[in-house]
């Protein structure tokens, strides 16, 4: 593991502990830490043109991104929210499909396995703009995650499924204490076009390349062993 990278996030859990912004569920530690305004820094993504535009959103599973989740199914835009740890690939989340006071439920992860429809990638719409959770941010859009990797094999896998084309915007909502100049970056990270605080929003002036698709040789094999898609994907490869 990244030494510098386990650092900043530890750094970072602990300051929004100290300073009474975390939330429930707590401790944050090990987690997508939610915060206090997280719904305010949700509402400036959901008013960037690029959101309105868009038919199809990915959107994490974790707690401050339930707002953004929400406000997709009342916009009446079909939600794609990977399942934990990918075990089960990704749901499609339908709002016509959804009586509208199940909409709150079907915006947590529980409620997504309950109006949601497990749907291979290859079957799944090309998704025209993605929300992901962060422990830490650059102002250069560089970006950290909890640890795991599995927002990278998200991004990876859908861009292997050409489900994800490389000018989709990439956008994640964060406290202003998760904000640094820059933040150490792998290959394999998820780089993000916008981020939005409690305070303000960001758009990164200049776009970073993200990853192309599964870089092989740096995946995990224990990754490989616990997520189905990706021993399907491998697969197809030797085909």
């Amino acid at each position: 593991m990244n030494l510098e990278k386990r650092k900043i996030r530890e750094m970072v859990w602990s300051i929004l502990e100290e300073k009474g912004v975390a939330r429930f569920p707590k401790p944050v530690y090990g987690r997508i830490p939610n915060f206090e305004g997280a719904e305010k820094a949700c509402e400036k993504i959901v008013n960037l043109e690029e959101y309105k535009r868009a038919r199809v959103v990915k959107v994490s599973p974790d707690s401050p991104q339930y707002s953004i989740r929400l406000r997709c199914l009342i916009d009446r835009k079909k939600l794609v929210m990977p399942t934990p740890r990918l075990r089960e690939g990704f749901l499609l989340l339908d709002p016509l499909k959804i009586p509208k006071r199940f909409y709150e439920k079907a915006a947590t992860i529980r409620g997504a396995f309950t109006f949601g429809e497990k749907v291979n990638p290859e079957d799944l719409p090309g998704i025209d703009f993605i929300v992901v959770g962060s422990v830490a941010v650059g102002r250069d859009g560089s970006r950290i995650g909890k640890g795991e990797g599995y927002g990278e094999i998200e991004y990876a896998i859908l861009r292997e499924y050409n489900r994800v084309g490389e000018d989709v915007m990439v956008a994640t909502n964060i406290h202003d204490l998760q904000l640094f100049d820059s933040v150490p970056q792998d290959p394999y990270d998820v780089p993000v076009d916008v981020i939005a605080t409690p305070t303000k929003l960001i758009r990164i002036p200049f776009n970073k390349p993200k990853p192309k698709g599964i870089i092989w040789e740096l995946l995990d094999s224990e990754k490989l062993e616990q997520i189905p898609l990706l021993k399907t994907l491998k697969e197809r490869r030797k085909v």
